[in-house]
């Protein structure tokens, strides 16, 4: 696997952090970037982490991605916001029998991309993971790194672990990237926006970071409350989450350095934010189960109406 060439789509946090993980171990990776191609096609990468800082001098940086070579894995890991880049970007990507991992948030990622390659080539990524982009070709990670694998499934269903599965999640952990595989990607991506829905929205519309919004009895119980609608909505489209679960999301939370999510991040620097992925997705997909979401339907709309406009989030 590891003389295969791999692309990177979206060098920022996610994407950067990633990539130069898999390239320092000897990967070969192809990086697509956007505002700091020319800084990283000159310097490189520079990642700060808390499991060792590390540099990588040269990369092989592109612009285009019709320089691009194809390619036999394609990490998707721009912001949804540019989504509408992705029909131009990926076919010049895909080798004779790709691979597309999707690291994007929210609903619909792998849904979207299956309109643009064979949903039989699609694998879904959430990263459970503190790391920020800091300058061009900096990138800094604070916490964690886990990332969860799942079959994509056109039709719904749980894709189960399947030996490409495998065979990814042990490439990826070569690496030093955590990697949890799942029978059930739907019920995955439900359970991350248990802590996307009050953490990333609630950051922007109170200006704070994780451990105010945990720590203020207020905001405790609006973040409560925000994930059990979720898990309400989960439950309506057949993906039931346990509760457990959920205390799981607040301990972790509690323990985790403050923290300023992706979504914060985007609107301090005025890009647009992840709305609909994060939360009109699952909005429509729960009402269409008749489930209501309404303290999580009042927080999307309070966000739609702070959304900067224009600007490439990645």
């Amino acid at each position: 696997m590891q003389t295969k060439n791999l692309a990177i789509v979206g060098t920022g946090a996610v994407g950067g952090y990633y990539g130069g993980l898999l390239q320092r171990a000897g990967f070969n990776v192809h990086f697509l970037l956007h505002s700091d191609f020319e800084h990283v096609r000159k310097n490189g990468l520079v990642i700060e982490s808390t499991y060792g800082d590390f540099t990588l001098p040269n990369v092989h940086a592109y612009h285009d991605p019709r320089d691009m070579p194809p390619c036999d894995i394609v990490v998707v890991a721009l912001k949804t916001t540019a989504n509408a880049a992705l029909p131009s970007i990926l076919p010049p990507l895909v080798g004779k029998d790709p691979l597309v991992l999707t690291l994007q948030n929210g609903l619909g990622s792998e849904e979207e991309i299956a309109g643009i390659v064979d949903p039989q080539n699609i694998i879904g990524g959430l990263c459970f993971l503190c790391s920020n982009k800091i300058g061009p070709g900096h990138i800094r990670h604070l916490d964690y790194g886990l990332i969860t694998l799942g079959e994509y499934r056109a039709d719904g269903q749980s894709g189960g672990i399947t030996e490409r599965l495998e065979k990814l999640g042990c490439d990826l952990k070569s690496a030093g990237i955590p990697i949890q595989l799942v029978e059930d990607l739907a019920l995955a991506r439900w359970k991350k926006l248990v802590w996307n829905i009050p953490f990333n929205g609630l950051s922007v519309i109170r200006n704070v970071l994780t451990d105010q919004l945990i720590k203020t009895p207020e905001n405790r119980a609006l973040c409560e409350t925000l994930m059990n609608e979720v898990a309400a909505g989960a439950a309506a489209c057949a993906r039931p989450i346990e509760p457990a679960f959920i205390s799981k999301m607040i301990a972790d939370t509690e323990r985790m350095e403050p923290y300023a999510p992706s979504m914060k991040l985007d609107y301090d620097r005025g890009n647009p934010m992840e709305i609909e992925s994060i939360y009109g997705n699952p909005i429509r997909a729960a009402k269409a189960k008749g489930v209501p979401m309404p303290e999580t339907e009042k927080l999307y709309h309070q966000l739609l109406a702070l959304n900067p406009r224009g600007g490439l989030a990645h």
